[in-house]
């Protein structure tokens, strides 16, 4: 398998971004490592470049004719092999080549067909409209409608449109007619088969970005998003005396619980994620929610999503040092499995050498990967500008990689906040299957 081209940058005006990501793309396009006959692409642009978004899409698409799918959307922030940009106007596009069978492109226009013997989907990127009523249980829907019940990306996030990509056969979709490509609202993206030709298999990890400071408590009593109980005490005093802390003095007490946020997980995901989880860290299968209040009158903790009673609750907060162990961890996990067991000696030097360590190298496998950040993580979150990437790039290598910073992340048939996604588009070897391991 070849690696993807990818481009990236800024530039007041999109039209001269787009130039230099074409550029770059037919560049890559040129060299013999990486693919030359692509099918599928993945394109950000920040929320900069919104307005313009259907402009965008029709240059690129008709710059490049030889590729029929697109699939992306909108950030406040997007991501490149080793950088990121914030609050600034830019794009990315990385093209994958992929048999035309082992994928399809969706929308609220082409939604994902039923399973058939054609096409039946594994698994799924997924971008979708915080705005949409009841995403996340669209999310949930979507999931359910893969055979590994696993799907992964993000909400788009914007300060004006919010938009998404979904281009398929150069936006002529059976059954409804010429599509602009360009669309708000619901979920779209593209969906994987499970046995992809060509070699191609699929791996995806959570990283975390909070650390708990309390222990795990058993929600026993909730009505609604308010916890009124947790191991039988009321939740509101268990809290208090957990971030030590007294109503007596309101203002520290409430400058405490501001900065406080709840890691919730159900029992079947417990008992579903069978990975270790390190000491003073959440594992993949805990969703952090904000506060939103405090009920005194029922003793509750009102919190950004719906609680039932037999979830685990652990009061957490973010911590660049958790989140940035927790990162190092997830890209050493999956570089880890990459690495062939046996290599040549000949392999072996030049995966060591110093001035190799980042460099593309065939025995890594990875052919193209995508990262979806949450908007609040990113540079300023670990302390210097492309921070965030910087790391991947130290772990995983010198790897074609795009993605966006979102208003929420995907993973599984889960909502995330202030979490990384990591999925890596890759070779196959004596690897995962594309379930979450």
């Amino acid at each position: 398998m070849k690696l993807f081209p990818y481009g990236h940058a800024t530039h007041p005006q999109w039209q001269m971004a787009a130039g230099l990501v074409l550029a770059q793309l037919r560049a890559y396009m040129a060299l013999p490592g990486y693919a030359s006959a692509p099918t599928l692409a993945l394109l950000y642009i920040t929320d900069h470049y919104a307005p313009h978004a259907q402009d965008i899409l029709d240059h690129l698409s008709a710059e490049l004719p030889e590729v029929p799918d697109w699939t992306g959307t909108v950030g406040v922030g997007i991501a490149s092999n080793n950088v990121e940009y914030f609050d600034e106007p830019a794009l990315a596009v990385m093209l994958c080549e992929l048999p035309h069978d082992q994928y399809r492109v969706f929308s609220g226009v082409s939604p994902l067909p039923p399973a058939s013997h054609r096409f039946k989907a594994h698994t799924a990127l997924v971008h979708a409209d915080a705005s949409t009523p009841d995403v996340a249980e669209l999310i949930a829907e979507m999931a359910a409608r893969t055979d590994s019940g696993y799907v992964f990306g993000g909400l788009a996030s914007s300060r004006s449109d919010t938009v998404q990509f979904a281009l398929s056969g150069h936006g002529n979709v059976k059954g409804q007619g010429a599509a602009s490509g360009v669309f708000s609202g619901g979920l779209s993206g593209v969906a994987f088969a499970r046995d992809m030709s060509g070699g191609m298999a699929l791996m995806s990890r959570v990283t975390q970005g909070c650390r708990p400071v309390s222990g795990n408590h058993e929600i026993t009593g909730c009505e609604g998003n308010v916890v009124t109980e947790l191991d039988g005490q009321p939740a509101l005093d268990l809290m208090l005396a957990e971030l030590g802390v007294s109503l007596d003095t309101p203002r520290e007490a409430l400058a405490k619980v501001r900065s406080t946020l709840v890691g919730l997980s159900h029992p079947d995901d417990r008992l579903n994620d069978v990975r270790i989880h390190h000491a003073g860290q959440f594992g993949a299968e805990v969703v952090v929610r904000h506060i939103i209040g405090l009920d005194p009158a029922r003793k509750g903790i009102a919190i950004a999503e719906a609680s039932s009673v037999g979830m685990t609750l652990a009061f957490c907060e973010r911590n660049r040092e958790a989140a940035r162990a927790d990162l190092i961890r997830v890209c050493a996990e999956i570089r880890e499995e990459l690495e062939p067991e046996e290599v040549t000696l000949e392999v072996a030097s030049a995966l060591s050498a110093p001035e190799a360590e980042s460099a593309p190298h065939a025995a890594r496998r990875i052919a193209g990967a995508i990262y979806v950040s949450c908007s609040g993580r990113g540079g300023p979150h670990f302390g210097a500008p492309s921070a965030e990437l910087q790391i991947v790039r130290r772990a995983l290598g010198d790897v074609p990689l795009v993605g966006f910073f979102a208003g929420g992340e995907i993973a599984r048939h889960h909502l995330y906040g202030y979490t990384g996604v990591l999925r890596g588009l890759l070779v196959f070897s004596a690897i995962s299957d594309g379930t979450q391991s």
